[in-house]
């Protein structure tokens, strides 16, 4: 960077080193060697502002790692294709990723990560003593960064014992790893409030509530919220999925900042409805690393962005141009 100012650095005319004949004012019988050394002046480096936030790689903010667990209250809304996409978001920004399903005999992130063949442990059996935990771990050979890990098998049963304890346990050993703890463990949530979220929640210290511009889902996730602050989760973000301008131009669907407003919490991202979402899913294949990308992978490695900076984007009300009208408007039409 220094050296192309310096080539395209204007002379000045002035100067004696740009002067038809330098020499012609020199008189050879004065000439003396110098002692002085040459200090070249020091360069400012110019002030860089990237245009595009890409064109820069995200400052991780916080302490490392970071446990955040993706959750929602109703089922259907996007947790696991959250979980995914922003998972592999953050491994293709460099960041090591563990995510964690915890649905239990409903697993369903394997499934969308086209890992489902490749799951032999769980951690039913690290708890057992049948296996080690870096056996259980699956990590994805697209991005050796990013692996997977699966709380049972499908259809079957936890112990009895297993609760919020073990998934702390479970945690404090990923950091304790010997190749090094990770950037971020993201924990797939189940639905609903039961035991099952609870114990989801118990080692986390961030939340990302998933939802979608229904008031069903919006009365769950205003439950969930209370339930994540009692817990002494105050780091909580939300993304709302699903949404389609059309709809809410013809007012058939409440707006994002509708949105913002009932719940009160930051916004992480907006992400539009997108039928690719479906085919990725089908074919075990995340929707972030689809090439030409989508607006919805879009939307999901911004999201990814923010999270990595602890930042929000602010919702706006876009007004509308009023309809031209014609000349039959005078009389009625």
């Amino acid at each position: 960077m220094f050296s192309l100012q310096l080539l395209l650095r204007t002379p000045n005319p002035s100067s004696s080193i740009y002067s038809p004949n330098p020499f012609k004012s020199l008189n050879p019988n004065t000439l003396k060697p110098s002692k002085q050394t040459f200090k070249p002046k020091p360069h400012k480096p110019a002030t860089i502002q990237s245009v595009l936030q890409w064109n820069r790689k995200p400052q991780l903010a916080g302490e490392t790692p970071r446990v955040v667990v993706i959750t929602s209250g109703k089922g259907g809304v996007g947790k696991t294709t959250t979980t995914a996409n922003v998972g592999l978001s953050l491994a293709r920004l460099g960041f090591s990723v563990v995510a964690i399903d915890a649905d239990v005999g409903l697993r369903n992130l394997d499934l969308l990560l086209g890992l489902e063949n490749r799951v032999n442990y769980t951690v039913v059996e690290v708890l057992n003593g049948d296996c080690r935990l870096d056996q259980a771990l699956v990590r994805d050979k697209r991005w050796s960064n990013f692996e997977l890990l699966c709380i049972s098998k499908p259809r079957s049963k936890l112990p009895i014992g297993f609760g919020g304890k073990a998934l702390t346990w479970l945690v404090d050993a990923l950091k304790a790893r010997e190749e090094g703890s990770p950037d971020f463990i993201l924990i797939d949530c189940p639905a609903g409030i039961d035991a099952g979220f609870i114990t989801a929640i118990t080692p986390a210290n961030e939340a990302v509530l998933v939802t979608t511009p229904d008031i069903t889902s919006l009365r769950d996730a205003d439950r969930v919220t209370g339930l994540l602050e009692c817990d002494g989760i105050k780091d909580i973000k939300m993304i709302v999925n699903r949404v389609r301008t059309d709809m809410i131009k013809g007012e058939d669907m409440m707006s994002v900042l509708d949105v913002q407003e009932m719940l009160g919490l930051a916004l992480l991202g907006v992400i539009p409805e997108d039928s690719e979402v479906i085919r990725s899913t089908n074919r075990g294949y995340p929707l972030v690393l689809n090439k030409p990308p989508t607006l919805a992978g879009l939307a999901f490695e911004q999201a990814a962005w923010r999270l990595v900076e602890q930042d929000s984007m602010q919702a706006v009300v876009v007004e509308e141009e009023p309809k031209k009208r014609g000349f039959f408007s005078f009389f009625g039409g």
